[in-house]
């Protein structure tokens, strides 16, 4: 009997993950990519001889990797080098107002007791409790579930279940609970933050997104050569197991046939055949039509108002003075609502932007820093409007200037030039990733809704499979992964359920319910 043959779209981690899990059950896995690497977002920049992380770049949740890597027959450890990190980030306000957040709940205590007072640190505490009961409640019946709705989540965990749920609030806005934990605002505004890692305003999230702050907590590390590096990684072990890779090549069509899928043809003419297609790129890029229009039915249409935040960027090699950058490092707007006001309401830059700079050459301890020029990421919120609109030149010009002034009244001075800074804008994350508008993270988590409107695994269309960000369970680097682990099983499945004679092997591997 022939193999079943999947082909995915995309070789971003959900993508990878789904490739490895396939490919390690003897299916014959193809996976075009339109770049000339792995990694979707985890993409890496290259300016001179330097490789910079131009995407994801905290490491998180490495049991997901595990698991990955486990059912190939192999390790995390053995093809990734990981370093757990003691100071989670540095926070600044101003030049006097620093806070660093430690993997430690003491130590982060202790820093915000000297910080915002002994009555924040206590709450501080008591917000962490809470956290991880968020986390705790949703991990099996939502984050690692292959499809859950608000009925299964109740009905699944019975009558303990349904209290645990009613505990973790989970129909209230994330900013209306923080300010239960927290009243000094900076603290507040921190960890309101945690909000845009899934693309959303602090003031529109839902708090269970709370549960963001219990990963953080259970541990950050820092991948050796880079995060790109895990994304290579997968992808040497799919090879490995038997998938074939083909980059700089762009799916233009899922072709279907007797009402289910039955290949892809590529933008060259090229046709693949295979009686499986796992789609890792945003859901709107599927319903949308780019990807042929019988299978644009099979996917949920995403309107443009419910998109995930964008990004304006700048990868550089620079020279900086001043203030003692750590690996992770924040900078807070001081107009929060305004920040927000500006990218969801009035579709333009932030006048007075919250920003992130990731110092690829530091580690989590004040050591000197590099001799002459480091690698860094530069990034500031933006709205999802790449294909409606361009930001022209000034208003790129005017958002660049906000920026670099708010570091310098932080006390960073980046000494730039043009010829070693690489500037990404929302249209240059539409041309990277299609149909999106250069929102980063597929829809926005606004409201207790928003994360059961994630479409799961399977689609309308038989033989269709999404993996993803865009996908239940959502955004982030472990998600995505999760993701693909969650497109294979469900299609192991069905291949096992749609064969005249099963095969005696048992296919999964991902926890479900």
């Amino acid at each position: 009997m022939r193999a079943d043959r999947v082909a995915i779209i995309g070789a971003g981690i959900g993508g990878l993950a789904a490739a490895v899990e396939l490919a390690a059950h003897g299916v014959d896995v193809i996976v075009v990519e339109k770049a000339d690497a792995p990694g979707g977002k985890m993409r890496e920049v290259l300016i001179g001889e330097h490789r910079i992380d131009a995407g994801p770049t905290v490491f998180t949740m490495p049991w997901v990797f595990e698991e990955v890597f486990s059912a190939a027959g192999s390790s995390l450890a053995d093809h990734v080098t990981l370093t757990p990190v003691e100071t989670l980030a540095r926070h600044a306000w101003t030049e006097a107002d620093r806070l660093d957040l430690f993997a430690d709940v003491a130590r982060s205590a202790d820093a915000i007791g000297r910080f915002a007072g002994a009555a924040e640190a206590r709450r501080y505490r008591a917000f962490c409790e809470r956290c991880g009961q968020v986390y705790r409640t949703l991990e099996q019946p939502f984050i690692r579930a292959a499809r859950p709705t608000p009925l299964s989540l109740t009905r699944d965990g019975g009558v303990r279940g349904l209290l645990d749920l009613w505990r973790i609030a989970p129909f209230a806005p994330l900013w209306r609970e923080l300010g239960r934990y927290f009243h000094d605002p900076r603290l507040r505004q921190l960890f309101g933050r945690y909000a845009t890692y899934c693309g959303s305003s602090p003031f529109a999230a839902p708090a269970t997104l709370m549960l963001v702050a219990h990963v953080e907590q259970t541990g950050v590390w820092l991948v050796e050569g880079g995060m790109h590096r895990l994304a290579r990684a997968l992808a040497g072990l799919a090879v490995t197991c038997g998938a074939t890779f083909r980059y700089g090549a762009e799916a233009d069509e899922i072709l279907t046939s007797g009402g289910r899928t039955a290949g892809l043809k590529l933008t060259t003419g090229e046709r693949i055949a295979a009686d499986a297609v796992v789609v890792n790129a945003d859901i709107a890029a599927l319903s949308s039509g780019r990807l042929g229009r019988e299978a644009a039915p099979a996917a949920p249409n995403i309107p443009s108002t419910s998109r995930s935040l964008s990004a304006l960027t700048w990868t550089l090699v620079a020279a900086t003075d001043g203030f003692p950058l750590l690996r992770h490092n924040v900078f807070f707007s001081n107009d929060y609502v305004g920040e927000f006001d500006d990218i969801f309401h009035r579709a333009s830059l932030p006048a007075a932007p919250t920003i992130y700079v990731c110092a690829q050459d530091r580690g989590d301890r004040d050591d000197p820093p590099p001799a002459e020029s480091e690698r860094l990421l530069c990034l500031v919120n933006a709205p999802p409007v790449g294909d409606a609109r361009a930001f022209d030149r000034p208003e790129i010009e005017r958002c660049e200037q906000d920026t670099f002034r708010h570091l310098e009244r932080c006390g960073l001075t980046v000494n730039r030039t043009p010829a070693n800074t690489v500037t990404t804008t929302p249209e240059d994350f539409e041309r990277l990733f299609p149909g999106t508008g250069g929102a980063l993270y597929g829809q926005a988590t606004h409201g207790w809704r928003a994360s059961f409107r994630r479409p799961g695994a399977r689609t309308r269309l038989p033989g269709l499979y999404l993996a993803g960000g865009s996908t239940h369970p959502g955004p982030g680097v472990p998600m995505a992964a999760l993701s693909g682990r969650l497109a294979a099983s469900s299609l192991l499945a069905d291949l096992v359920s749609n064969r005249p004679s099963s095969r005696a092997a048992t296919y999964g591997g991902t926890s479900t319910v």
